[in-house]
């Protein structure tokens, strides 16, 4: 009998575990908004830095970076040719650090005359409180160029 509750509770225990960890995961992409058009894209991220060691608030690079080059291509096809505003990107991170952050990006486009200026990908490198790898992405990217193509990397 003892080893039917214990089977139990751990079943249970297991259950509600999984269950709290869908429900962060679902809050966190409820708490996640980026909005995007002809000028730029925009967004925020609030909610843990970390969900069991996965830095969860720093993977809104990835969506933010997914969202740029998205309305990028989109503004191509619909030629509205675009690039990333480099010195104008604005990014703050309050709470880093606490366990809580509220992680904000704003990446604005500037308008120019010929396709071949344009821009249609975006990504990004860096670090959640650690040093980003540069070099290494880079290394990786620079395969996806084309000849006489070279990156375009922001301070």
């Amino acid at each position: 009998m003892n080893q039917f509750i214990s089977s139990l509770l751990l079943s249970i225990c297991i259950f509600t575990g999984l269950k709290t960890e869908t429900n962060l995961v679902q809050n966190i992409k409820q708490d996640l908004s980026i909005q995007c058009s002809e000028k730029g894209c925009m967004g925020t991220y609030t909610g843990p830095e970390f969900i069991n060691g996965s830095d969860v608030a720093h993977q809104f690079s990835n969506k933010m970076s997914a969202a740029v080059g998205d309305k990028l291509k989109e503004l191509y096809k619909n030629e509205l040719y675009g690039k990333v505003d480099f010195s104008n990107i604005q990014m703050s991170t309050e709470g880093m650090g606490t366990g809580h952050v509220v992680y904000s990006l704003s990446i604005p486009f500037v308008t120019v005359k010929e396709a071949c200026d344009a821009y249609t990908s975006f990504d990004h490198v860096g670090g959640w409180n650690h040093t980003p790898a540069l070099a290494k992405r880079k290394q990786e990217l620079s395969k996806a160029l084309m000849e006489g193509h070279e990156l375009h990397i922001s301070d």
